[in-house]
């Protein structure tokens, strides 16, 4: 892919080395603030949110970034900036407004709206703060673990979390909240849904001449990995369908090709697909 010497996001907070502790002091006047802007009208959250997190202006002198860290952090970079601007396009195009995710870089275990998640869950989205978790380690692990070397590999990654984001600005995630409850298949559905938005994604990276030669195969090969059946038959050895959450290998590459050839939006409502 080529990203190196364009533009990057804005939208990136660096947590790594902070884990997922919270920072704000405990007791009674921590209590008693929280209670406080709660009383006037603000968002506790939002203190919360500010004191945990690191936004460049307090470094956490406890981490050092090594050169390749440095890289694989400028490359999530632009892959979300161009996930802005070509969402972006996409909204407007339907009279809607994108409204552009944070995505977080953090190491071993994070804190977010969805609660405290370790690095073992891997790149997640939480949609109740908008916002994209990402251990860099996961880069390698990606490498390593599910044979799915390759820059767009990562980039497929990142544009399946975003996919998810743009779900829940269209209200997709309604569609699940509560049918998760019942069956995995909905939830299967919701995921090939966001590999369907990645492709579409690419589709447009595509146009804008960032991908090179081997990328698409990347992509597909990174989907292939960590399809349900893939992932579990390495795990234990055999699969076991009913327990699948996020589709079959053959689910997600063919998802996500049909969403770079066709590049529409409209095309992935997989909720209404007969056949998976």
């Amino acid at each position: 892919m080529k990203w190196k010497g364009r533009r990057e996001s804005s939208n990136v907070e660096d947590r790594r080395g902070i884990g997922g502790k919270t920072i704000i002091g405990g007791g009674i006047g921590s209590i008693i603030i929280v209670l406080l802007i709660t009383l006037l009208g603000g968002n506790p959250g939002d203190l919360i949110n500010n004191m945990t997190t690191n936004n460049g202006s307090d470094t956490n002198t406890s981490y050092h970034e090594s050169a390749q860290e440095k890289e694989e952090a400028d490359f999530v970079s632009v892959v979300l900036a161009d996930t802005e601007d070509i969402w972006s396009e996409e909204f407007k195009k339907r009279g809607l407004t994108y409204e552009n995710p944070k995505l977080v870089l953090y190491t071993d275990s994070v804190q977010s709206a969805c609660g405290s998640q370790s690095a073992a869950v891997g790149p997640f989205y939480c949609p109740g703060d908008h916002k994209l978790y990402i251990d860099l380690s996961f880069y390698q692990e990606l490498k390593d673990k599910f044979q799915a070397p390759g820059d767009f590999a990562m980039a497929y990654v990142i544009a399946h979390e975003v996919g998810h984001h743009v779900q829940t600005l269209l209200h997709s995630g309604d569609q699940v909240s509560a049918a998760r409850k019942r069956t995995n298949e909905y939830s299967i559905r919701y995921e090939l849904q966001a590999d369907y938005l990645a492709g579409v994604w690419a589709h447009y990276a595509q146009g804008k001449g960032y991908l090179e030669k081997g990328d698409l195969e990347e992509a597909l090969n990174a989907a292939n990995s960590v399809g349900d059946d893939n992932i579990q038959k390495k795990a234990q050895g055999y699969v076991v369908p009913e327990s699948f959450t996020h589709g079959s290998s053959e689910q997600r590459m063919r998802w996500f090709n049909k969403g770079f050839r066709t590049g529409t939006i409209e095309g992935g409502d997989t909720f209404k697909a007969a056949n998976l």
